[in-house]
C-alpha cells in the first residue's frame, strides 16, 4: 500500500501526533488510536510509539488522540478516517468499551487487522455485532486490588475510604472499581463514598474535595488512576491535611514524584510506554501472515511504593 508522506488522519477535533513515512513504500501502515493527550499515561505512550516506529523503520506509524477522556466520538472519526485511508492495522485504547465496537466491526469488515489494546471492548457489545477481538492489556482489576491491598495494609480494618472511579463507559474504569472493592472487602474497610471522575485532574480536585467537606474523617483514597491521584493531592494540600493516604493507577512521572516524595502511597506500573509499541507488534505480524489474535494477551502490572 502507497502512502505519501504525510497523511492527514484525523478530523479537526483529534491531534495528529506522529507519522513515520516514507514516500513510494509498501511498508505497511498503522493507525495507533489513543485516549486523552491531556493525560501523561498517553504522553508517554506516544513517545514510546513513536520510538518504536523509528526503531523499528518497517512501518508507517498515524497516531491520534482525543481531546478529553470521554471524547469517543473522536475516537470514532479516527477510526472511519482510517478506514477511508485503507490502513493495514488499527490498534486502538478505546475510550468507550461498547460505543467503538460497531466503527471496529466496519474496519474488519474492510479488511483492516484491528488490535484492541490497554482498555477492553465490551464482551456483550462484541457478541451482539459478531465481533471476535483479543484483547492485549493489563488484569486491571488484579492491579486495583494490589493498590488497594496496599492501602488497607497501611490503614487496617474499618478505615474509611472513598473511591474516585474513571469514566463509567471504559471497561477498564469498572474493573478498577471492583479491585478496589475486593481489596475493601477482604480487609473490611469502610467505603463511605465512590464517585467518578472521568480519568481528569480538575474533575478529581472537585469531586474529592466535596466528599472531603461531606466525610471530613477520610482515611484513605483509591484513585483509578493517576490523573485523578494528582488531583486528590492537590485537594488534600489545599486543605492543609497531610493525615489521608492515597493510591493511584498508571506510575506516571508525575505520580512516581509523589510516592517520592511520600504524598502517594502506591501506584501502579502497568508499563504504558510500551503499551502502544507492543501491541503495534502483534498487528504488524498479523498484517503480514502471522496468527490471529484470541483470548486476552496480558501484558504485566507491578506496586510501585517508596
Amino acid at each position: 500500500m502507497k502512502f505519501s508522506k504525510f497523511v492527514a488522519a484525523a478530523a479537526t477535533s483529534l491531534s495528529i501526533l506522529a507519522t513515520t513515512a516514507v514516500a513510494d513504500t509498501d511498508r505497511p501502515v498503522v493507525g495507533l488510536v489513543m485516549k486523552s493527550l491531556a493525560n501523561e499515561f498517553f504522553q508517554n505512550m506516544m513517545v514510546g510509539a513513536q520510538a518504536h516506529a523509528e526503531k523499528r523503520g518497517d512501518y508507517e506509524l498515524l497516531a491520534v488522540g482525543m481531546q478529553n477522556e470521554t471524547d469517543f466520538e473522536s475516537q470514532i472519526n479516527a477510526v472511519n478516517n482510517f478506514i477511508t485511508q485503507g490502513v493495514d492495522a488499527i490498534v486502538i485504547a478505546p475510550a468507550d468499551s461498547r460505543a467503538m465496537v460497531r466503527p471496529l466491526k466496519r474496519a474488519m469488515e474492510a479488511g483492516i487487522t484491528v488490535v484492541n489494546f490497554d482498555v477492553a471492548l465490551d464482551a456483550e457489545a462484541k457478541e451482539k455485532q459478531g465481533v471476535n477481538l483479543a484483547f492485549v492489556g493489563p488484569d486491571n482489576r488484579q492491579g486495583a486490588k494490589m493498590a488497594g491491598d496496599a492501602l488497607a495494609l497501611a490503614l487496617g480494618a474499618g478505615a474509611k475510604v472513598v473511591i474516585i472511579e474513571g469514566n463509567p463507559g471504559a471497561d477498564n474504569a469498572n474493573e478498577r472499581r471492583l479491585g478496589f472493592e475486593d481489596a475493601v472487602a477482604e480487609y473490611n474497610l469502610n467505603l463511605v463514598d465512590s464517585r467518578t471522575a472521568y480519568w481528569e485532574t480538575e474533575e478529581a480536585n472537585t469531586v474529592f474535595a466535596n466528599m472531603l467537606t461531606a466525610n471530613p474523617d477520610i482515611q484513605g483514597v483509591m484513585a483509578a488512576n493517576d490523573s485523578m491521584a494528582i488531583g486528590v493531592v492537590q485537594a488534600l494540600e489545599a486543605a492543609s491535611r497531610d493525615d489521608i493516604l492515597v493510591v493511584g493507577f498508571d506510575n506516571v512521572p508525575a505520580a512516581k514524584a509523589l510516592v517520592d516524595e511520600g504524598k502517594l502511597l502506591a501506584t501502579i506500573d502497568q508499563f504504558g510506554t510500551d503499551m502502544a509499541a507492543n501491541a503495534i507488534d502483534l498487528a504488524i505480524e498479523v498484517v503480514k501472515g502471522g496468527p490471529e489474535l484470541e483470548g486476552w494477551v496480558r501484558t504485566p502490572i507491578e506496586l510501585v511504593q517508596k
